[in-house]
C-alpha cells in the first residue's frame, strides 16, 4: 500500500513539473532558457572539481604497472614485426618427424606478472 501511494506521489510530482515548465516556456521563454543554461553551467563546474579532486586521483599504482606491461608487449612485437620470417619459411610443411612428438606448451615472454608472490609456496602436506 505504502509504494502503490510512493509512485502516486511521484507521478503527480513529474505532472506538476511538466505543467509548471510547459507554462514557463510558453510566458517567459527568456528566462526559462537562461535559467536552463545556469544550471547547466553550475553542473559542469561541480563535475569538473569532482573529477579534479576524487576520480583523477583513482590513477593507482596497478594501472602504471599495467600500463609499462602494455608497453613493453607493443615494443617487442613491434621488434618481431621488422624482423619477419619470409612468406617461403612459413609455408614450408613442418616434417613427419615432428608430428610424432607432443606439443611442448612454451612460456608467454610477452607477459609480465605485475604482482605476485612466487616465492611464497604453500604447504601441500598440511591440506
Amino acid at each position: 500500500m505504502f509504494r502503490h501511494k510512493l509512485s502516486l506521489f511521484i507521478y503527480l510530482l513529474i505532472g506538476l513539473a511538466i505543467f509548471g515548465f510547459a507554462t514557463q516556456l510558453i510566458t517567459n521563454t527568456a528566462s526559462l532558457i537562461i535559467n536552463l543554461l545556469v544550471m547547466v553551467a553550475i553542473g559542469a563546474v561541480i563535475y569538473g572539481a569532482l573529477y579534479y579532486f576524487v576520480l583523477r586521483k583513482r590513477n593507482t599504482n596497478e594501472l602504471k604497472k599495467y600500463r609499462k606491461a602494455v608497453k613493453q608487449s607493443k615494443m617487442k612485437y613491434k621488434k618481431d614485426s621488422v624482423g619477419q620470417k619470409s612468406f617461403s619459411k612459413m609455408t614450408k610443411q613442418p616434417s613427419p618427424l615432428k608430428n610424432n612428438r607432443k606439443p611442448t606448451r612454451e612460456r608467454a615472454t610477452h607477459l609480465r606478472v605485475i604482482e605476485g608472490n612466487k616465492h611464497k609456496r604453500k604447504n601441500r602436506a598440511s591440506f
